[in-house]
């Protein structure tokens, strides 16, 4: 394809989006902001970082009309918006992710807007559980863990053939998947309704599946989303990060500017067009030595807390197989240790930090989004 310069990126205030903004602007594309800065993430408004090059819209995906013109004159989406994390909200995981997108797509269709390319941000919980190796049965693909086995302390992943513990292994993007958290599901319904679409369209589309994403302008007030940042309040407020389970699930920890390039990367070659795409570092991570991590950065020496809670549909181990993007020329930069201090070094610039996490979790509780082992 050719190379276009004009971009919109849906969600361009936030963590991903601005970064892919800044991104986009220092190789000269024209971009177009449209995020209806969320009071949850946003909860100061209009953040300070949004690049003043790029022209900047307040509105929300769900509108037709402000969809609608804020297509018009682009030629490649980055469609980054959405509503994320351990929310409680059903209806409006829904109503912002699957009506959404699905708007997005029936606009630029029903008025033959002349757009190149749709990237859409995925993310790793498509897959319900992580790839893994069996010693009698090889690579399978586990099945959800049940709350019952949650709820009675096990938490390990079984041979869904044998029922042998298993070891993680890279998981690739035809690991079959399915989405066990709300959210989840959403993000199943976007990158096929996407790219489904891109099929019947012609229109090229690309689903980036990102693994958990942190960095700089991760928001410090939202408390359902983003572990490095709500360990970090925590901390800063002299509180223990918490662990669910027994802290030892493992997740591929990307930083976002890494995040960021995957997206300029499959805007700009045809080469993954109409395919999910795994985006990460490739490495795991324990949840406990996170917080370790965090703790050392922040020069706050207190151990993590297991309560002996759990959250229903979690995923244990996943590890981004990475190897369909590495082919056209991405790879992860920013170490996890580099990653923190970066964003360590940007929590020390924002002034006071509070802890809305403890009281967010007491709803969640409540909702049985957290649930408790049986002692």
């Amino acid at each position: 394809m050719s190379h276009p310069k004009r971009a919109l990126v849906t969600g361009g205030a936030g963590l991903i989006g601005s970064h892919v903004v800044d991104l986009l602007i220092r190789e000269g594309w024209s971009v177009r902001i449209l995020d209806n800065l969320e009071p949850q993430t946003h909860k100061n408004g209009r953040p300070m970082w949004m690049n003043l090059a790029a022209e900047f819209r307040q509105g929300d995906v769900q509108d037709y009309k402000t969809m609608h013109e804020a297509l018009l004159d682009i030629d490649v989406v980055f469609h980054e918006a959405a509503y994320g994390g351990y929310m409680p909200e059903m209806a409006k995981y829904v109503l912002v992710n699957s009506f959404g997108t699905a708007q997005m797509l029936e606009i630029i269709r029903d008025h033959k807007l002349p757009i190149q390319k749709v990237v859409v941000a995925s993310s790793q919980a498509v897959y319900s559980e992580g790839a893994a190796l069996c010693v009698e049965h090889g690579h399978v693909v586990p099945l959800l863990r049940p709350a019952e086995q949650l709820r009675a302390g096990d938490f390990s992943v079984h041979c869904p053939i044998c029922g042998r513990h298993t070891i993680s292994i890279p998981t690739p993007e035809g690991t079959p998947g399915g989405g066990e958290t709300v959210y989840a599901l959403t993000k199943v319904d976007q990158e096929r309704l996407v790219l489904l679409w891109g099929k019947q369209t012609g229109i090229p589309t690309v689903a980036l599946r990102y693994s958990c994403t942190y960095g700089p302008r991760q928001s410090l007030f939202n408390p359902y989303t983003g572990v490095i940042a709500i360990f970090c309040t925590r901390l800063l407020n002299n509180q223990p990060p918490i662990l669910y389970e027994d802290g030892g699930q493992t997740r591929d920890l990307c930083f976002v500017e890494d995040i960021a390039r995957a997206n300029l990367l499959v805007a700009t070659t045809d080469k993954l067009d109409g395919q999910p795409v795994n985006v990460g570092s490739g490495h795991a991570t324990s949840v406990r030595d996170l917080a370790g991590i965090i703790a050392e950065q922040l020069s706050i020496p207190l151990a993590p807390l297991a309560r002996g809670e759990f959250r229903p549909g979690e995923i244990r181990s996943l590890i981004s197989d990475i190897s369909r993007i590495r082919s056209i020329g991405y790879e992860p930069q920013t170490t996890l240790e580099q990653g923190i201090a970066k964003y360590v070094a940007w929590i020390k610039t924002q002034g006071a930090v509070e802890d809305y996490f403890s009281k967010a979790e007491t709803g969640l509780r409540e909702k049985g989004i957290v649930q408790s082992i049986a002692v």
